[in-house]
């Protein structure tokens, strides 16, 4: 068992974890960018995507067996083992769809994908769970990495809509409103990238790393959020200002952010919430509720117990209705389960759902579980309107697949003999004196 201190003699690793916080925020930074739209070629869009995602978890990869030659044992140990299992459970299904599919190639498609970025979460969070297990004292953050990535992301994008706003911005409710994201990626996506990415940095405040750059850099992401003119992202984000505001120890801290928000929520709800079309647009979800009637009530009843196939949500590409509009997806992730993979489907995920929850209120650290929620939240908010958790191939099943992992991977430190043997040749220094 390794001791709980290195021992002072112990070499300077500052070198290789710098480039090892490098590379994983480099890993994921291009991870999250295959998610995005680059080309309108759909051929070309789908290669390349499925390429990146594909090369980015051979590269996590690399850097967890990097971390492992640096004299980190491969030592693991499974809790709340129901979230992982449950969520395998859902993917078999979605294999086993493809037998009964309404377009078995599409199907696939999704399903690889979703593999994919299932690989990449697992090797992902072991490199921070070696990383804090080996290297403790200077150990890689992982809100530190998403946050960065993030960051870089969102920033290109507000310098774009700065420079060629026809090409980084979206025209929307009749051409009056241009939104950050354009056809690169859906706003709203966006808009839920922007609050993962205020999460994570917030937890640098906690802290105290780098105080004012980590606010210089909050900055432009609050812009881009607003500018996105996502509803569900501006919810999410409210909701985690009001979790810190809730569990904040200093009075005066509660005072600022309750006092800064209350200012801030009358501009939000003219800018954002009320667009053309007024509350009415707003109550009626921009028209979502006839169309979630129409998938309930028109579409479920055809096929209720295993639905239409893994992302398929009608017998065609399109759900069709004489009473809404046309769309290939339901813009709600449990509505597109219920579709996709029937009530069967529906059970499972949402007992997937609750035993990771389980996960986060167990969770050991308070800032992970700050970083748990933080995560959560906006991509929760998301799955309400958008692609979400269970959807179409998007960011959101990432992060979630990220939090699944670590909720239930945890280091072991009981060693085999050879694994001790390993750590007094490679790492001398944590092992205890005499």
């Amino acid at each position: 068992m390794l001791p709980k201190t290195p021992s002072p003699q112990a070499p300077d690793h500052g070198p290789f974890l710098r480039l090892v916080q490098v590379l994983l925020t480099v890993i994921v930074l291009a991870m999250l960018a295959s998610f995005f739209t680059w080309t309108e070629n759909v051929t070309v869009t789908r290669v390349a995507k499925m390429v990146a995602r594909v090369a980015m978890t051979g590269a996590a990869f690399g850097v967890y067996r990097l971390i492992l030659a640096r004299g980190a044992v491969d030592s693991f140990r499974w809790q709340h083992s129901l979230a992982p299992l449950l969520y395998g459970a859902y993917l078999v299904l979605g294999v086993a769809s493809l037998l009964w599919s309404t377009s078995p190639g599409y199907s696939l498609l999704q399903l690889v994908m979703d593999v994919a970025s299932l690989a990449f979460a697992y090797f992902f969070v072991k490199c921070f769970l070696l990383l804090e297990a080996f290297f403790p004292s200077r150990s890689v953050r992982l809100s530190q990495v998403l946050g960065t990535a993030s960051f870089l992301l969102v920033l290109l994008f507000v310098v774009g809509f700065m420079v060629a706003p026809e090409v980084f911005g979206r025209l929307t409710h009749g051409e009056a409103e241009n939104r950050l994201g354009g056809y690169f990626i859906n706003p709203n996506e966006l808009g839920m990238l922007c609050v993962v990415c205020l999460s994570c940095l917030w937890l640098g405040l906690y802290r105290g790393h780098r105080p004012v750059r980590t606010v210089l850099q909050m900055l432009p992401v609050l812009a881009a959020l607003v500018l996105t003119g996502s509803r569900s992202s501006l919810v999410g984000f409210l909701l985690i200002v009001g979790f810190h505001i809730w569990q904040a120890n200093s009075t005066r801290l509660k005072l600022a952010l309750g006092t800064a928000t209350l200012l801030a929520l009358p501009l939000a709800v003219r800018t954002v919430f009320i667009k053309q079309g007024g509350l009415d647009e707003v109550l009626n979800m921009t028209g979502r509720l006839p169309f979630w009637h129409a998938l309930l009530t028109e579409g479920l009843p055809k096929e209720p117990l295993l639905g239409y196939g893994f992302m398929r949500i009608a017998y065609g590409d399109y759900f069709q209705s004489a009473h809404t509009y046309a769309a290939q997806m339901t813009h709600n992730t449990f509505i597109q389960v219920l579709l996709n993979l029937g009530l069967v489907g529906f059970a499972i995920v949402l007992a997937q759902l609750a035993f990771t929850l389980r996960g986060f209120a167990a969770y050991p650290t308070r800032e992970g579980r700050l970083l748990l929620l933080g995560i959560f939240l906006p991509i929760l908010i998301n799955s309400f309107t958008e692609f979400g958790i269970f959807g179409m191939s998007n960011y959101g099943i990432l992060f979630y697949q990220l939090l699944i992992f670590l909720v239930s991977l945890r280091y072991n430190p009981r060693l085999s003999t050879p694994e001790q043997l390993f750590i007094k040749r490679m790492r001398p220094e944590l092992v205890p004196a005499g």
